[in-house]
């Protein structure tokens, strides 16, 4: 049995609890690997839950070095290495634990790579997605008014939006701002996909737990074309055997032709389609419902006050 450690020396002396890193597995790390970020990923890894997102706004001042500035506020540059490093490693957590928003955004991050540049020029080809990287609208309990969504007529957008928020209990606010994005045009359209992923919960009335939340990435790994997405398919191995094969079976096959065939929802400009009829959109982004067992029923959605 190895010997527990009470403290990693990491920036300013943070201080960790002893029941999660050995001093045995971390020298062998350090010995191997030979970086500090290599020290501050195990230690954020370790970190409950609860505690990562404190932490990862303290590891600013460690991967930020006189020869890496940060090109906007929060960024956190990597050196190609360190990227690939949290990329594999972040995965892996995500894998282990899926409660780990903090990892499946780091992974989301650093294995995006083209993509956000191919995303970028899809925008910039539309007239909606033009306006989205002119003006850089937010998503958050400030920018919305979340009692005039619930005034809307029913089977509007803004009123199937507001009652998920609702019947799930979800805020707003709950979307961890993009660190590990280099170019800041990019970074915002990695935070624009995190911010109006709920949006998409929203229009095809997913719940949010596991089998739904699987159907609904393998839906933007079609549609979008984020590794994350398709890597987060890795934890159907927890459902259950007959979740797992309605996943497979049918989920999947309803994500491939439907997000294939659907306009780039990042295109988009949600905001200034509150008002507009549930069923309409759907047909002008040319997407329809998922197969049943996983949506919140639609009167619970859009009927509700």
């Amino acid at each position: 049995m190895s010997v527990l450690c009470p403290t990693i020396r990491m920036g300013a002396h943070l201080r960790m609890n002893p029941t999660f890193v050995s001093c045995r597995g971390i020298h062998r790390w350090d010995s191997a690997i030979n970086t500090s970020r290599a020290r501050s990923f195990a230690a954020l890894a370790a970190l409950p839950r609860s505690l990562s997102y404190p932490i990862s706004t303290k590891l600013r001042f460690v991967h930020t070095g006189s020869r890496l500035k940060p090109a906007y506020p929060g960024h956190i540059p990597l050196t190609p290495f360190e990227s690939a490093f949290l990329a594999v490693g972040s995965a892996l957590m995500s894998l282990v634990d899926t409660r780990r928003g903090d990892m499946v955004a780091a992974c989301g991050e650093t294995t995006a790579g083209p993509i956000l540049v191919k995303l970028r020029d899809i925008m910039l080809e539309s007239p909606e997605g033009r306006r989205i990287l002119k003006e850089r609208p937010r998503i958050n309990l400030q920018t919305l008014d979340l009692e005039k969504l619930r005034s809307l007529p029913e089977n509007s957008f803004g009123r199937a939006y507001v009652g998920w928020l609702d019947a799930c209990r979800v805020t707003p606010d709950s979307r961890d701002p993009v660190h590990y994005v280099d170019d800041p045009e990019l970074a915002y359209v990695m935070q624009r996909y995190r911010e109006t992923h709920d949006f998409y919960h929203a229009l095809f009335g997913f719940k949010v737990y596991a089998l739904p939340e699987l159907a609904l990435k393998a839906f933007e790994f079609t549609n979008l074309g984020f590794p994350m997405t398709a890597l987060s398919l890795g934890a159907s191995i927890r459902l259950t055997s007959a979740q797992r094969a309605r996943l497979w079976s049918e989920f999947v096959p309803w994500a491939v032709r439907c997000g294939s065939h659907a306009r780039c929802l990042l295109t988009v400009y949600w905001e200034e389609r509150w008002e507009q009829d549930l069923d309409e959109m759907k047909k002008e982004f040319g997407v329809w419902d998922p197969p049943a067992g996983i949506t919140i029923p639609r009167s619970s959605r859009v009927t509700s006050s």
